[in-house]
């Protein structure tokens, strides 16, 4: 057998290769800017920096070009870190040493930039507590009465003031938030739907199915009323306007009560009886209609009925708001 012999290169082969390696060599030797694309023959003055590990034609940049986009990323902020897009390595950035004064300013800004949120929160914290306090006294003289208002926080400790006070309008929001017309109207629904007395009072509807089923938990209830979320706008003016309401139900329907406290109690709870009567009432009713509903089949009639209703619907608010409007012209 003969042996295999070693492949030799010919001449031509050996130039080509050569002048390859050299080609290649010349290109990653020639300075092209990556942010530019400007090479290093356009402008021979300008400054070149290789600032990451990039190798080829994408290690070299223009000084200013990448001053430049440096700027961009920082948006402002010099102490933010910026990376190369490539390799991710992160550039050098070094600044000249300005003196002891200038960085004592930097230190100060610095120090300034950190403080100034906390400052803030505290400045509407303060806010927020003398407005309560403030609330707290026009509440107590106007439920208390003016005379007799003043006369007791004048002669109240001044420490107990500042403690008390804010709690007034704290205690009454936190009282808000907690609606009693729910477990009202989930006791009538579960033992006093059989009253037949109370349904002159208070209907509960004929429902077939399970939809007329009573409620036994407070999820369906929630789920039955779309109207039951709470509202924070609403618990908030409802709970700070409550002294105001019971003062003036007070002096409406219990004049001959001649003490300022004892009246405004009683305007105070009438006022949430009648109210949580209203509520009840309306929830109920919500409940029934939204049990009693029905879809229907179909069929050209139910849908002319469907159509005359909504059409009928639209032209009495249509009416009605031009009715308004020829009043106000």
């Amino acid at each position: 057998m003969m042996a295999a012999e070693k492949p030799t290169s010919t001449p031509q082969a050996s130039s080509l290769t050569s002048s390859q390696v050299l080609q290649s060599a010349d290109d990653e030797n020639t300075k092209s800017c990556w942010v530019c694309f400007a090479t290093e023959a356009d402008d021979r003055l300008a400054a070149w920096v290789q600032p990451c590990k990039c190798i080829g034609t994408t290690k070299w940049v223009h000084q200013s070009c990448l001053q430049r986009w440096v700027d961009e990323k920082q948006r402002g902020n010099i102490t933010r870190k910026v990376l190369c897009p490539q390799c991710k390595a992160e550039y050098i950035v070094v600044f000249p040493s300005m003196g002891a004064f200038v960085a004592l300013l930097d230190a100060m800004e610095d120090i300034t930039h950190k403080i100034c949120p906390f400052i803030a929160g505290g400045v509407l914290l303060g806010s927020i507590y003398w407005i309560a306090i403030t609330y707290g006294a026009v509440t107590v003289m106007q439920v208390v009465g003016h005379r007799e208002g003043l006369e007791m926080m004048e002669s109240a400790d001044p420490l107990v003031l500042l403690v008390l006070l804010p709690t007034i309008p704290v205690t009454l929001i936190s009282a808000k938030m907690y609606n009693w017309e729910d477990s009202v109207l989930l006791f009538l629904r579960k033992y006093c739907a059989k009253i037949p007395a109370l349904s002159y009072i208070l209907p509960f509807g004929n429902v077939e199915g399970d939809r007329g089923a009573i409620v036994p938990g407070s999820n369906n209830n929630q789920n039955q009323n779309p109207n039951s979320h709470l509202s924070p706008t609403r618990i908030f003016c409802s709970a700070l306007l409550l002294p105001t309401i019971s003062t003036i139900i007070g002096k409406i329907f219990f004049r001959s009560i001649q003490n300022n406290l004892h009246r405004t109690i009683l305007g105070g709870i009438t006022y949430i009886t009648i109210k949580g009567a209203l509520k009840i009432y309306h929830r109920q009713m919500l409940y029934i209609r939204h049990s009693s509903r029905k879809i229907l089949d179909y069929t050209e009639s139910n849908l002319k009925l469907y159509r005359s209703a909504a059409t009928s619907t639209t032209t009495d608010a249509i009416s009605s708001t031009r009715d308004d409007t020829e009043q106000v012209v």
